[in-house]
């Protein structure tokens, strides 16, 4: 058996799986043309394993980890994509864009980041030597008293 055939398949299941991951919005049909893609990868390790004639058969042992390896991918992948489809009733993958977060608050308080309140006089380890337990409050409480 020639080395081509097998090549070929490869090459035509690879280029199906990526017009799949680029033209699809489906994530369950994403899910399936990265399936396509490992499978023609798996394709290529046992081609090439019998064309090298590898004792070790290091090929087809690599191609059961890849199995394994798309098996758990594809649980996870559809876990996700089923809880997105129950939360938002669609599995379309422009609409996972809304899930990132924002760079601000929702009312448009450009202060970056999460909202997080500041205590006004956080303590150190010198007021709690030092006894002085008491919080000062209003303009006098960055300033210490002795």
């Amino acid at each position: 058996m020639h080395l081509a055939y097998p090549a070929v398949l490869a090459v035509l299941l690879f280029c199906v799986g990526l017009y799949g991951v680029l033209a699809r919005r489906n994530a369950i049909l994403v899910l399936m043309a990265v399936e396509l893609m490992l499978n023609a990868v798996n394709i290529n390790l046992v081609a090439f394993d019998v064309w090298l004639r590898d004792t070790l058969h290091a090929g087809q042992a690599l191609t059961l980890f890849t199995i394994a390896i798309a098996a758990a991918e594809i649980g996870i992948g559809l876990a996700i994509v089923l809880l997105v489809h129950r939360n938002r009733g669609s599995s379309d993958i422009d609409g996972l864009r809304d899930l990132h977060e924002s760079d601000g608050p929702p009312g448009g308080d450009s202060g970056g980041g999460s909202h997080v309140e500041k205590s006004p006089a956080p303590a150190t380890d010198n007021d709690a030597e030092s006894g002085s337990d008491q919080q000062v409050q209003g303009p006098a409480a960055g300033r210490r008293h002795a």
